[in-house]
């Protein structure tokens, strides 16, 4: 969940002409439009091909203030393909048809307003799988691979096959619960949400990568609504962390775009890592783990969260390779 501030995407307009150009100017997707912002002039007579709109797009794009211009320009033309990003680069003296040409400006369009590409194009990655997306679910982001490593590092020590229980706690689009269940197959996973949207999103997730089967989605504020009687091996979670000042902080197309409630925990950033933590404890078995995901601003009062919990021992953060602190790692006391 965490995100890097960067510049804003301002309104789209559209041109590749030299202000000096005649009217009929049109711009890489066969469109009139007033004189905003120059990428670099095109020769007039040439094919759009799709090296040619790459190449324009991702000047554009960069003019926008987009921090990965060529790459949205790709995904999104694939999309609008019907392809692979990667066929792209063997298809770059190819005239697409004026129908995708078309979709591929519409998307364009979006993203030159701030609509994040995931949400354009409805999918995105997260360790080596692909989700469904829509803006009722965060984006995910690499940040949360490390709770997914950690987990499985932890595992091994585990016995070979075991029948893990695993807690999912606020699993949005599902990427959490989807990946332990993937890679312990032997797992059974329970993951929660208080939005039924996001549960909806994260049950068609686990459906697509074949582990329906090994998760149980419940409508949840945290863990309130989970049986008494369960109890897990390991407790994982990427709860709303950013703080209201941090809020206003943050890129316009997190705050225009992805849900609110799944960002802000309130005036400290640590509302609900708070109620979090004691539900966790009396929730795990004995020396069962809490795995929750942090941003570096909260590390020290979260981390103060966690030693305030007797059932907790001392909390291990877990740094990104920037060595920022990431998330924190708690053992259940025996």
């Amino acid at each position: 969940m965490f995100v890097v501030p960067s510049q804003g995407l301002a309104p789209l307009a559209i041109a590749c002409r030299p202000c000096g150009a005649a009217a009929s100017t049109t711009d890489g997707f066969g469109a009139r439009n007033p004189q905003r912002f120059r990428p670099t002039p095109m020769p007039p007579n040439e094919p759009w091909t799709i090296g040619r709109l790459l190449q324009w797009t991702a000047e554009y794009l960069k003019g926008r203030g987009a921090e990965a211009p060529r790459l949205d320009a790709e995904v999104l033309l694939a999309h609008a393909l019907g392809c692979r990003r990667i066929e792209l680069y063997t298809r770059f003296e190819e005239t697409p048809a004026d129908e995708p040409r078309t979709a591929f400006r519409a998307l364009v369009q979006q993203r030159a307003a701030g609509t994040p590409v995931a949400y354009l194009v409805g999918r995105r990655e997260f360790y080596s799988l692909s989700f469904r997306v829509t803006p009722d679910v965060l984006i995910p982001r690499p940040e949360t691979e490390l709770l997914v490593v950690a987990l499985l590092d932890l595992a091994k020590h585990r016995a070979a096959g075991a029948a893990l229980e695993i807690a999912d706690v606020g699993t949005g689009s599902g990427i959490l619960a989807v990946a332990a269940a993937k890679h312990l197959p032997a797992a059974r996973v329970t993951a929660t949400d208080i939005s039924p949207a996001a549960l909806a999103i994260a049950r068609a997730n686990a459906g697509e990568h074949g582990t329906a089967g090994q998760i149980e989605f419940l409508a949840s504020d945290l863990l309130a609504a989970v049986p008494a009687e369960r109890h897990f091996d390991f407790i994982l979670s990427n709860p709303p962390y950013v703080s209201e000042a941090e809020f206003r902080r943050l890129p316009r197309e997190v705050k225009e775009h992805e849900p609110r409630a799944a960002l802000v925990a309130g005036p400290r950033g640590t509302e609900v890592i708070g109620r979090l933590v004691p539900q966790a404890a009396a929730r795990l078995r004995e020396g069962g783990y809490l795995l929750v995901e942090i941003s570096p601003m909260i590390h020290e009062a979260a981390t103060a969260i966690l030693a305030a919990e007797p059932r907790l021992a001392a909390a291990a953060t877990l740094r990104d390779l920037a060595r920022l602190p990431r998330a924190l790692v708690a053992r259940r006391r025996n």
